[in-house]
């Protein structure tokens, strides 16, 4: 690949990157500067999933690589306990709580979601007192309806209570089609969610509770002699979260999230038939999001771009350099061509300062405009002496004149 100026013709080889720097002081004059840097492979695969309701989103642009019915609402089935783990995180933080804290388990709490109403549970005994730690690997390891109650009610008085504090904090997160009505998800008519709310609110704890996360890949929890393990599939792929859940209405439904190489990915799919499904489609969504795209580096933060030239100054030119990091997520293999051209405003009169605007570099495909980065002076430039600066307007002057001698 060659870069060619428009005035003397002279080739430059470029390096085959995308966050190769465009040579320094190729002409001084040029206004500018253009580089295309194509990405040439095959195309990425296509992906489908037989889950009914679906999302994949890059965690760290927010960029959604595959959805499918994603603002359909359905029924939460245990998903929902990641809302009630929101709601508790939120509390500790705000030392609303403490993780020694003791709370009391009410007959509704055990009788409810305790060992005799068949779903799943944490074994709690009735009128027993337990350490809010202990319920919270009860609701994120375990999937223990009864501690959800439990929690429910020593943070609020009452299911129906904490359920306007879910609802708030739903909100609050930006959850917009969801609402809750108790804090385990077991089936009401009144309650939904839907796959891009639940990936949001992921996203949300990942982000704001990196002390307590961990919690999620957990493989087991053993609470009054009995030890269960965790039930996520993707646990042993890689995964280090979330939640699984399953009711008759809602099907059986996944949160996720996965890193690798830096890269993180979230999930959420919901409506498979069986276990079985669930861990084979969530399996290929993973690998789908984490081995089909690429993180691009377009341009660095201080990376320098050439230089634009100063009139009255100790230095002749300053450098330009990017005034921040730029990344891009592609399909790794597909077919992208990528224009970088940068701009430049000069020529500038000194006193240049460091940091000032010295134009931009901008990225599109075809007709497309992706984004811009400002180019900013690497370093100073002062003021030259009178002396020097009455020879550079001489130098100019006679410079242009004999140009246009015959």
């Amino acid at each position: 690949m060659a870069f060619r100026t428009s005035r003397n013709q002279t080739s430059y080889k470029m390096p085959r990157r995308l966050g190769c720097a465009l040579r320094a002081g190729l002409d001084r004059g040029l206004a500018v500067l253009a580089v295309v840097v194509a990405l040439i492979a095959l195309p990425a695969a296509a992906f489908e999933t037989t889950a009914p309701t679906a999302i994949l989103v890059d965690y760290g642009t927010g960029r959604v690589l595959y959805e499918k019915n994603a603002d359909t609402e359905i029924p939460p089935a245990s998903l929902a306990k990641l809302m009630t783990t929101a709601v508790l995180f939120d509390d500790l933080r705000q030392g609303r709580v403490k993780r020694d804290d003791r709370f009391v388990v009410s007959e509704h709490a055990w009788r409810t979601g305790g060992a005799s109403s068949g779903g799943s549970t944490m074994f709690l005994p009735l009128n027993s007192e337990v350490a809010v730690e202990d319920l919270i690997r009860g609701i994120i390891v375990q999937s223990g309806n009864d501690a959800t109650i439990v929690v429910a009610e020593g943070l609020s008085g009452s299911v129906e209570a904490f359920a306007g504090r879910m609802n708030a904090e739903a909100e609050k997160i930006g959850l917009t089609h969801s609402h809750f009505t108790n804090p385990h998800g077991l089936p009401d008519p009144e309650q939904h969610v839907s796959v891009r709310d639940l990936a949001r609110l992921a996203t949300y704890l990942i982000r704001e509770f990196p002390e307590d996360y961990p919690i999620f890949a957990e493989e087991s929890f053993t609470y009054n002699g009995i030890e269960q393990q965790n039930r996520n599939p993707l646990l042993d792929l890689g995964a280090d979260g979330l939640k699984t859940g399953h009711t008759s209405a809602a099907g059986y439904g996944l949160v996720a999230s996965a890193e690798r190489e830096g890269r993180r990915i979230v999930l959420a799919m919901s409506g498979m038939g069986s276990t079985d499904e669930r861990a084979r489609e969530a399996r290929q969504l993973m690998n789908f999001g984490l081995q089909d795209f690429e993180e691009v580096v377009l341009v660095t933060a201080g990376e320098t771009l050439g230089n634009v030239q100063v009139r009255g100054g100790v230095s002749e030119t300053v450098g330009m350099a990017a005034a921040e990091d730029l990344r891009m997520l592609v399909p790794r293999g597909s077919l992208a061509d990528v224009e970088r051209e940068v701009v430049e405003n000069g020529p500038f009169v000194a006193p240049v300062a460091k940091g000032q605007r010295l134009g931009w570099v901008r990225f599109g495909r075809g007709d497309d405009s992706l984004r811009q980065v400002p180019l900013v002076a690497e370093t100073a430039v002062e003021e030259a002496g009178l002396f020097r600066r009455i020879a550079d307007t001489l130098s100019r002057h006679l410079t242009w004149g004999g140009a246009q001698t015959p």
